[in-house]
């Protein structure tokens, strides 16, 4: 008994929690002053999310991005009146130094994988707000940027660097460890600055970066100020881009409450949401409930109700089980969503977000429902949907059928109690996934007349037959072989091999057509999953493990 407590204990602090509020910030600092928000980064050296490395110069772990995260938030939902938010650092000549090195050297794979993942998933939450929120971002690059540091400030609307003569941007990923700035930074050099090829060639290749004017001229950055002009250009050009959103000034916050959850070794609890894990048959089993009733018809009762309104919570709860389960369930490789509930109470809190989706709280609640469902598409689990009776895929829940790679539909026989499947407007864009496509566009290759059959059928409630013909399931199986069939799907999953599934979820998830965000997300797998695995980075002499020793690197110098 004492073993099996000890290990548990072990666990929980072994376990990474996303959850966080100001209070307990160890590595930001947030400031309100009228429409501007600061966010300025002083990263304790001794407050690593893991022992074992310091975080000198500004660098940061997944710990520190847990709390950009939730600062975001804080912005998004606790002070609409703000409308522009500067990001900078408290540390003399230094912006940020990126990623930390050694804590890179010092994880797994499968922690270097995460971190990355999240943390582009943060970044990308910055450029989400810029294009949806109302709110424009604005990286005070006051010192040295490098790295990870850069893709910080490439995220944001602009950068500005101090013109101090010694002061760079850099992505030394290369030169200095033998991997790649991976988490966006080459596809944000080109896609979004639009930085020519040899500058880039020259810049990525370079550990010591480029400074004032010419990183301007390269547009690296959108401007270089002296050191005496640096804070007040900063402050103006805050202002003016201020002037420019339809953040409401006026408008009271609403306050992100700490969520109601219960974790034990079953899985994770919440009022909505229920996670149960099968370890022995790798699978987390993920129920979303929708509520019995309608409590909130009008804009007054569901800013009153904020963090508890059904949309907020469930999508709060169901961010925080992706994120928990991505980083403390490595072996649960199959995730299976199911849903019940009330479908009517689903197509009214839809059309109620439709039709006041120009209100700034349920932009943002609309927003958090975006970022949530498309940590799934993203996320490098196995997914599957199981439609039973008593299921409620309508509308918004039945987005988490539609990011399934596979949805099976119970073709029951029993009077009264068929499952049912019921489309929304909700699934024709109100949601769309990191390719700015909607999953019923993505799923059927823009097929305009299909998608136009579907629009047609609205509000409908399609039986397992109907939702078979209409391309919406993969399979119905009737009730003779239901259990059979779901088993066999189960347990065939589970035995192949992890890598290769990821491989093949992310190529047929997003079909054709890429946006930035998709060719991030993809070279993320594809870079992280090769290069972080070679021994030119983290062989016993790879770039990675050596640096900071003094010890020589040694490459395998075959081209592959």
């Amino acid at each position: 008994m004492d073993v099996v407590a000890t290990q548990e204990s072990k666990a929980k602090q072994e376990a990474v929690d996303f959850q966080t509020d100001p209070s307990r910030y160890k590595h930001w600092r947030l400031a309100f002053d009228g429409p501007v928000a600061t966010l300025t980064m002083d990263v304790a050296e001794d407050g690593g999310i893991r022992p074992g490395y310091k975080l000198k110069l500004n660098s940061y772990d997944l710990g520190v991005d847990i709390e950009l995260h939730d600062a975001l938030q804080r912005i998004r939902f606790e002070h609409p009146e703000i409308r522009s938010v500067i990001i900078t650092s408290a540390k003399n000549r230094i912006f940020c130094s990126g990623a930390n090195i050694y804590m890179l050297g010092l994880a797994s794979h499968a922690w270097k994988v995460n971190f990355c993942k999240f943390t582009n998933e943060t970044r990308n939450g910055i450029e989400d707000a810029s294009e949806h929120s109302g709110l424009k971002f604005i990286a005070a690059c006051n010192g040295t940027t490098a790295g990870g540091g850069y893709e910080l400030a490439l995220a944001c609307d602009e950068i500005i660097l101090v013109d101090d003569r010694s002061s760079a941007i850099s992505l030394p990923e290369l030169p200095l460890l033998g991997v790649l700035p991976g988490t966006g930074g080459l596809t944000r050099v080109t896609d979004k600055r639009k930085v020519r090829r040899d500058h880039a060639d020259m810049f990525c290749t370079n550990s010591d970066g480029v400074r004032g004017q010419r990183a301007k001229e390269w547009r690296l950055v959108d401007d270089a100020v002296k050191p005496q002009q640096f804070a007040e250009q900063i402050k103006q050009r805050a202002l003016k881009l201020a002037e420019e959103s339809d953040r409401p000034a006026g408008a009271k916050g609403v306050a992100l409450t700490p969520l109601k959850r219960t974790i034990n070794e079953a899985g994770l609890h919440y009022e909505y949401v229920e996670v149960q894990c099968n370890r022995e048959a790798r699978t987390a089993t993920i129920t979303v409930r929708a509520p019995d009733c309608i409590a909130e018809d009008t804009l007054e009762k569901v800013i009153a109700a904020g963090a508890n309104w059904w949309p907020l919570q469930m999508a709060c709860a169901l961010d925080d089980a992706i994120l928990n389960l991505r980083a403390n369930e490595l072996d649960l490789g199959l995730w299976i969503f199911k849903t019940t509930g009330n479908k009517d109470v689903v197509l009214a809190i839809d059309e109620f977000l439709l039709n006041h989706q120009r209100n700034w709280f349920v932009r943002e609640v609309l927003g958090m429902m975006r970022r949530t469902f498309a940590r799934i598409d993203v996320t490098s689990r196995s997914i599957y949907a199981l439609v039973e009776p008593g299921s409620c895929f309508a509308g918004t829940l039945l987005e988490l059928a539609l990011a399934a790679d596979r949805v099976y539909m119970r073709d029951t026989q029993e009077s009264g109690d068929a499952p049912s499947m019921t489309l929304s407007k909700m699934n024709f864009g109100a949601l769309p996934m990191v390719n700015k496509l909607s999953r019923l566009t993505a799923r059927f290759y823009n097929d305009e007349t299909h998608i136009d059959n579907l629009r047609s059928g609205i509000g409908k409630n399609l039986s397992a037959r109907e939702a078979l013909d209409a391309g919406l399931v993969t399979a119905a199986p009737d009730d003779l072989d239901w259990e059979d069939e779901i088993r066999q799907a189960i347990e065939s999953r589970a035995a192949q091999s992890p890598d290769a599934l990821t491989g093949l979820e992310a190529n047929l998830r997003f079909g054709p057509g890429e946006t930035m965000e998709t060719r991030i997300f993809g070279r993320l797998s594809a870079w992280q999953n090769w290069i972080f695995n070679r021994p030119n980075a983290v062989g016993a002499s790879g770039a990675l493990k050596v640096y900071g020793t003094g010890a020589p690197v040694k490459f395998n110098w075959e081209r592959v």
